[in-house]
């Protein structure tokens, strides 16, 4: 009975923080360099609560915008229900379900405009460190922070060598590991390799996949840190049941 209130809480806490996404994903999904946007396709500004970036995806004029409302709330409800269902009532569980909904936003970003914002990959970076540190002093808890801590600095090494190294990796998703080597090293180096193999392995069968499909070569790049976030969740919930 317990794990079905916890999974039915986070199904509405996922519906609830997803419905939020379009306008601030609608926002950042602008090409580097350019500033995030401020109105609508049709040119009415956009109006709400934080600036701007809090409300419905529509503006005053009743255009939408974005990605679909209904996607958006239902992929971080189906992210928040399989997390729930892994873990259960550890406490990193409350850190998980905080950084769902932002996760689904920098994927759904980066596949529209193949950008990684700062102001989202390093702000989660410094964040996950933080809430992992107070879960750790809690009863139950199922991992460690010192090896998050390890996990993304060394994760984000790596990464900067294979930046350096690779034209076809961006520099943005060396930002994004940062997080996510915290988020895997919190269960340990096992799952720190699995999730960021799992996170290339998705990214290479997308890839052969569009290539067989006939719409990408292999000169074609295509956003990588959905394919990371993904790998990631699957170490999450495959370390959820090791711990």
């Amino acid at each position: 009975m317990e794990t079905i209130l916890i999974i039915t809480a986070a199904v509405l806490w996922g519906c609830g923080t997803g419905v939020l996404l379009p306008r601030p994903a609608y926002r950042f999904s602008v090409p580097p360099e350019e500033p995030w946007r401020s109105a609508c396709p049709a040119g009415h500004p956009l109006n709400g609560v934080g600036g701007g970036w809090l409300g419905r995806a529509r503006c005053a004029a009743g255009d939408t915008y974005g990605p679909s409302t209904l996607s958006a709330a239902s992929v971080t409800a189906v992210v928040c229900a399989l997390l729930a269902a892994a873990i259960g009532s550890s406490p990193e569980l409350v850190v998980w379900l905080l950084l769902a909904p932002a996760a689904v936003l920098l994927a759904t970003v980066d596949l529209a405009a193949h950008r990684l914002p700062d102001v989202l990959t390093l702000t989660l970076a410094a964040a996950t460190l933080l809430l992992l540190g107070g879960a750790e002093v809690l009863p139950g808890s199922g991992g460690s922070w010192t090896s998050a801590l390890l996990g993304s600095f060394i994760l984000g090494a790596f990464h900067v060598v294979l930046f350096l190294l690779s034209k076809g990796f961006g520099f943005g998703d060396v930002k994004l590991v940062l997080f996510l080597g915290a988020v895997l090293g919190w269960y340990g180096w096992v799952i720190v390799l699995v999730g960021t193999f799992a996170g290339y392995l998705f990214g290479a069968l997308c890839g052969i996949g569009l290539m067989l499909a006939g719409r990408a070569d292999r000169t074609s790049r295509i956003p990588f840190g959905p394919f990371l976030l993904a790998g990631t969740l699957a170490g999450v919930l495959l370390g959820s049941h090791a711990s």
